[in-house]
C-alpha cells in the first residue's frame, strides 16, 4: 500500500526558517511560489532579467531577482523551468553557487533520472509533482483545498530531506488532498508513459482516427466532431469523479453495453503490446535520448512538422467553427 500523508500530519518545522528560491514562473512556478508564500514561507522567485515572467511575478507581489542571486541567498532551490533548459540553467546559474547542505527540488524528475543534472553529493535532492496543471494547483489552494501530489527523495544528505519535502507539500496546499510517496524513477517513467500513451498521444490519435472513420463513411464532420471529441470531456469528468465503473453506471444502458462489449475490440492485446514497447523505450532511455538530441538541434522548431500536420486535419478546421459557436464571447482557436 502506497505511503500517504495529509495536511494534519505535517508541519512547517523543517523549512520555516529556510529561504526558498522558486526558479521559473510558468504554470507550476507561479502556482507553487504563490501558494508557498501565502502559507507564510519565505519565498523568492529567481528569473532571467526583466522578461515577461519577471514583470508578472513583481505584479503579483513576489520578491524577484536574477537566478544566480536567488540561489546565493536561499537554502532550497526549487527548479520549475522546462526540462529542455534545466541543464544549461543549472550549470551556469545554479551549480556555481551551491553550498554544502543546500536542497535542490523539482516537480518532474527527468533531469535527475536521466543524468542531465548531477548535483554534488552534499546537497539534498527532492521532488513534489502535483497531479494537475499549475493553474488548478493555485485555484484549489485559494478555495481552501488542494490537488494531490507525489513526493520523492533522491538524496538525503542532511537526513532531513523527507521532512523538507513534506513541509513544502503542506505549503503548496497539496497535502490538503493527499501526498503519495514515489521515487524519481517511478514518477518519470509513469509520467512519460501517461503523456504518450493515454493523456496526450493516445487521446489525440483515438479522437482523430474515430473522426476519420465517420467522415470517410459519409457522416457530416460537425456531427462527428461532437461524437468523437466534444463529448469526451463529459465522460472523462465522470471517470475522474466516480471511476470507470461509476461512469458506466451513469450513462445510458445502450452506451454501457456498447462500451463494455466493444471497447476491447478497438483497444485490444495488440494495442497493449504497442504500449509495452513504448514503455520499454521510456525505461531504456531511448525516448529521452531521442527527444534531447532533436531538441538540442532544432529547439522549439522540433514540433513544427507535427503541428503543421495536425493543423491540416479536418477535425481542427471544423473544430474552430464549432467552438466559436459554443463560446462566442471567448477567443478560441
Amino acid at each position: 500500500m502506497v505511503k500517504t500523508w495529509y495536511d494534519k500530519d505535517l508541519s512547517f518545522d523543517a523549512i520555516k526558517d529556510k529561504k526558498i528560491a522558486v526558479i521559473g514562473y510558468g504554470s507550476q512556478g507561479q502556482a507553487q511560489a504563490s501558494n508557498l508564500r501565502d502559507s507564510g514561507l519565505n519565498v523568492v522567485v529567481g528569473l532571467r532579467s526583466k522578461g515577461k515572467s519577471w514583470k508578472k511575478a513583481v505584479k503579483e507581489k513576489h520578491k524577484v531577482m536574477k537566478i544566480s542571486d536567488a540561489v546565493k541567498k536561499s537554502d532550497i532551490i526549487h527548479i520549475l523551468i522546462p526540462d529542455t533548459v534545466q541543464e544549461s540553467v543549472y550549470k551556469t546559474e545554479i551549480k556555481p553557487y551551491l553550498k554544502k547542505g543546500m536542497t535542490i527540488g523539482f516537480s518532474h524528475g527527468a533531469a535527475i533520472h536521466f543524468g542531465w543534472i548531477k548535483p554534488p553529493k552534499w546537497v539534498d535532492v527532492i521532488m513534489i509533482a502535483p497531479k494537475s496543471p499549475g493553474q488548478r494547483v493555485r485555484e484549489l489552494f485559494k478555495e481552501g483545498f488542494g490537488t494531490p501530489a507525489v513526493v520523492a527523495v533522491k538524496r538525503d544528505y542532511s537526513k532531513k530531506a523527507w521532512s523538507k519535502i513534506l513541509s513544502i507539500a503542506k505549503g503548496t496546499g497539496c497535502a490538503r488532498a493527499g501526498i503519495l510517496k514515489t521515487t524519481f524513477k517511478e514518477e518519470v517513467e509513469t509520467d512519460l508513459f501517461g503523456e504518450q500513451v493515454d493523456l496526450c498521444g493516445g487521446a489525440d490519435r483515438l479522437i482523430r482516427n474515430s473522426f476519420e472513420v465517420l467522415i470517410e463513411n459519409g457522416y457530416q464532420p460537425e456531427i462527428a466532431y461532437f461524437e468523437c471529441l466534444h463529448e469526451l470531456k463529459l465522460i472523462v469528468d465522470l471517470i475522474q469523479k466516480y471511476g470507470i465503473g461509476g461512469m458506466y453506471k451513469r450513462v445510458s444502458e445502450t452506451a454501457r453495453y456498447g462500451g463494455l462489449t466493444r471497447g476491447g475490440v478497438i483497444l485490444n492485446q495488440s494495442t497493449k503490446k504497442s504500449m509495452l514497447k513504448n514503455l520499454k523505450d521510456i525505461q531504456s532511455g531511448k525516448f529521452a535520448k531521442e527527444w534531447r538530441s532533436i531538441y538540442n538541434k532544432e529547439g522549439p522548431k522540433s514540433f513544427n512538422k507535427y503541428m503543421a500536420e495536425l493543423e491540416k486535419h479536418p477535425i481542427e478546421k471544423v473544430g474552430v467553427k464549432l467552438r466559436r459557436m459554443m463560446w462566442p464571447n471567448e477567443e478560441v482557436t
